[in-house]
């Protein structure tokens, strides 16, 4: 039998080792996340700007996180391989989707039986930035403005065609509700290749074209083709001088954007890490030098919160619905 100090010694003993195991397990239920690289899907090509500005946030994102955080692109079927691939992956905060609203708002009114759904498979954790377009004219068309524009092709209903990249995309759907709200008649031009859209119409071939700031802005500033409006409800940092679609036709904005997602069922406690990491990020100097040149606008406030980027997200899909429907756009 132990006697009584041995006693108390074992007990103390025990009781230090207990407290050792609650230390530890306490400690693992509030582990650091992250604890390895975090998996960026982009559901385009590498070098495209969803591409672009991804690798850009990411290499901020990396020192905020004290881990690496990898650029996975995953391209194909309309954004709808990346897609379903993050929808699909561990909701453990190791992987996220940089996600373009063609993936979420164009998608679900495009496509038939469509394999993801981006409200009940995906977390909105961030609203990163928007992108807009321009519309752009040769510079032998006389119109200056876009009531100019308006205005000559009223005259000559189907004189002036424009360059897009599909009539289901979002520059061909862009020139179409411009024809319906402006009372417009311009044919649309398809190019697969929108590089050969740019082309064409710098040689005059097709008169007005609806492209990525990025794809067209130093053209733009060369002379060699002419910006007469922004499509978007707000004026670029990039170009403060040149009016929006919106201050002629109110409330026309078609602007594109890139939303960071978590697969539905992360922990709240790391939506709310990956938010605070993302804003922080977009406060980086070069982050913000970069994205205008880039063709993207950055709200001044920041990225905002989940809450924030849910409603967004929502008030984006009954807008494309609607819109959709006016065209007489049905999914395929």
């Amino acid at each position: 039998m132990f006697n009584s100090a041995t006693r108390r010694n074992l007990m103390a003993v025990a009781a230090a080792l207990g407290t050792a195991v609650s230390l530890a397990q306490a400690q693992a239920q509030t582990q650091v996340w992250p604890q390895r690289s975090v998996t960026l899907i982009v559901s385009q090509a590498a070098g495209a700007s969803p591409d672009v500005m991804a690798r850009l946030i990411a290499d901020r994102l990396t020192a905020q996180l004290k881990q690496g955080v990898i650029v996975e692109n995953k391209p194909g079927g309309g954004n709808v391989i990346g897609t379903v691939a993050a929808a699909r992956a561990a909701p453990d905060g190791n992987t996220f989707f940089f996600a373009t609203s063609a993936a979420l708002v164009n998608n679900p009114f495009l496509m038939k039986a469509l394999t993801y759904d981006p409200v009940k498979d995906f977390v909105p954790v961030a609203l990163v930035t928007r992108s807009s377009q321009l519309f752009v004219v040769h510079p032998d068309v006389p119109a200056k403005t876009l009531p100019e524009l308006i205005a000559l092709e009223k005259k000559e209903p189907g004189k002036f065609s424009v360059a897009v990249d599909s009539p289901r995309n979002l520059a061909g759907v862009t020139a179409q509700a411009f024809n319906l709200r402006a009372g417009t008649k311009m044919v649309l031009v398809p190019y697969p290749n929108i590089n050969s859209g740019v082309q064409d119409t710098l040689a005059g071939r097709v008169q007005v074209g609806v492209f990525s700031v990025s794809i067209v802005e130093a053209l733009v500033r060369d002379g060699k083709l002419r910006a007469i409006a922004s499509v978007a409800d707000k004026r670029l940092s990039g170009f403060p001088d040149l009016p929006t679609a919106a201050e002629t036709i109110p409330g026309f904005d078609m602007s594109g954007w890139f939303m960071v997602l978590a697969p539905a069922g992360t922990p709240a406690s790391i939506i709310a890490d990956m938010n605070k990491a993302l804003n922080e990020a977009g406060k980086d100097a070069k982050v913000r030098e970069m994205a205008p040149k880039l063709g993207f606008e950055m709200s001044p406030a920041g990225m905002g919160t989940p809450t924030d980027a849910s409603a967004f997200l929502k008030q984006q899909l009954a807008l494309w619905e609607k819109l959709f429907k006016e065209l007489g756009i049905e999914p395929q």
